[in-house]
């Protein structure tokens, strides 16, 4: 789910080496639009933040690869960002690393004639993921899901919060 088409995939084996070069995790590549194309790309550091600044220094190397390779057509607008706080969830292990929190999740497949659902996260099972809903256990392939998403809920933000005061006092401790 890190990407969507094959352009996308091309994307990410060129740009991943460079976020990772720089310390950072790519979370997913979006190219979207007709006339004027945006290419979205969502990455963190190790801790799971992504300040400012790390947006800046990846957009700048991000923007020297794709100018020399050129792997899209036409013009189009580069945004570098976080994932956010009610990030997407793209791999197996987000389903660990956010277990116990909400999300939503869209399936490409209809489910109990269903294709979304919301919960709270239980992990995963294998290549399957579980969500706890009021009435009952969900287990979905992995493969089966269009989107996966945190919901933003008051815990989400204060763990959020938490996690940013400690990579700022770690950074603080470096200098």
């Amino acid at each position: 789910m890190r990407a969507s088409s094959p352009i996308e995939e091309r994307l990410i084996a060129l740009i991943e080496p460079v976020a990772a070069e720089r310390g950072f995790r790519l979370v997913r590549v979006r190219l979207s639009g007709n006339r004027r194309k945006r290419l979205q790309i969502m990455a963190e550091r190790g801790d799971g933040t992504m300040p400012v600044e790390g947006c800046a220094v990846l957009s700048r190397a991000v923007s020297a690869v794709l100018e020399e390779k050129d792997p899209i057509q036409g013009e189009y607008d580069l945004e570098v960002s976080s994932p956010g706080i009610d990030r997407p969830l793209v791999s197996l292990e987000d389903f660990d690393r956010f277990a116990g929190h909400e999300a939503k999740l869209e399936t490409s497949v209809m489910i109990d004639g269903r294709r979304r659902f919301r919960g709270t996260l239980a992990g995963r099972d294998g290549d399957a993921v579980k969500l706890t809903m009021p009435e009952g256990d969900l287990i979905v392939a992995f493969a089966s899901l269009a989107d996966a998403r945190l919901v933003l809920t008051d815990r989400l933000i204060e763990e959020d919060l938490k996690r940013a005061k400690a990579a700022e006092a770690a950074e603080r401790a470096q200098n």
